[in-house]
């Protein structure tokens, strides 16, 4: 058995494709090592995921793509709490953009962008990604991210800037204050997906000239910090993956046009794709 991992910091995505039958699909939260020992990492597993746990001696191979596994020693501690789990398994780690080069280039040439949770950029040869100077995190980054969207959401609501109907709304559906705020955004963990988890009101107003506004100032943020920072751009496709690319396609299609940038695939989960690309890899 073959098992695909697409982690986010929010949410994991698991495929395990079991032979003659249909993949199974589990989903467990996000596995981001910078923000998850190797122990918690394990216990999240052990916890959140006793349906997949239960494979764990039919499955021969993991591959696991995920945020935060951008370098030698995040991608140790991912390695080794899935071995404590999964021993008799070969287990490759690599970063999240790679599986979403993987699922949306296949071998081509192009620009694969996460506009989830996070944010980030890369170019991808057709083989490798070279994701440059991107990558910097929810404080110093995430342009257009879930969680950009969120910190200006709740900017807005504490400094009363938002127009009173839409200030009346988020307050009726969040009930926050700014203690409340300040304890889940300085003295819990989790901050990046705590913060994230107010975009999803951006579609409750998104025909409103303030969502409008919101949408356009973030995705241009990220088009002109990130997308704009290779010279090249123009020549290639440029793909998305991520819930607020997703949900947010038609305004980050419009945006893109204007800015003369190629749209080439724009997929809310690309687990499937991946695992098709691992299995069709597999073959050659």
């Amino acid at each position: 058995m073959i098992l695909v991992a697409d982690s986010g910091s929010s949410k994991t995505d698991w495929l395990l494709n079991v032979s003659h039958e249909d993949a199974k699909q589990f989903r467990t939260p996000g596995l981001n090592p910078y923000f998850l020992t190797e122990k918690e990492i394990v216990k999240t597993l052990q916890d959140k995921a006793t349906e997949l746990v239960a494979y764990s001696n039919q499955i021969e191979e993991i591959y696991f793509f995920g945020a935060g596994c951008s370098s030698p020693d995040r991608h140790e501690i991912v390695s080794n709490a899935l071995t404590v789990l999964f021993p008799k398994a070969f287990i490759s780690i690599d970063s999240d953009l790679l599986g979403s080069a993987y699922a949306t280039c296949g071998h081509e040439k192009g620009l694969c962008c996460v506009l989830g949770t996070g944010s980030n950029i890369s170019y991808f040869d057709g083989k490798e990604i070279y994701s440059g100077q991107h990558g910097l995190g929810y404080i110093l980054g995430d342009e257009g991210s879930g969680t950009w969207f969120g910190k200006e959401l709740i900017t807005d609501f504490l400094y009363g800037n938002m127009p009173a109907d839409i200030h009346d709304l988020f307050q009726k559906t969040y009930e926050l204050d700014k203690q409340i705020v300040i304890k889940n955004v300085y003295q819990k963990a989790g901050a990046n997906s705590y913060l994230a988890s107010f975009a999803k009101f951006l579609n409750d107003i998104r025909t409103t000239d303030y969502g409008q506004a919101l949408l356009n100032k973030g995705l241009s943020e990220f088009i002109e910090m990130n997308i704009k920072s290779y010279p090249h751009y123009h020549r290639y496709k440029c793909n998305f993956v991520g819930s607020i690319a997703y949900v947010f396609s038609d305004e980050l299609k419009a945006v893109c046009k204007a800015n003369g940038i190629h749209i080439g695939k724009i997929i809310q989960q690309p687990i499937y794709d991946l695992l098709e690309f691992i299995l069709s890899r597999e073959g050659e």
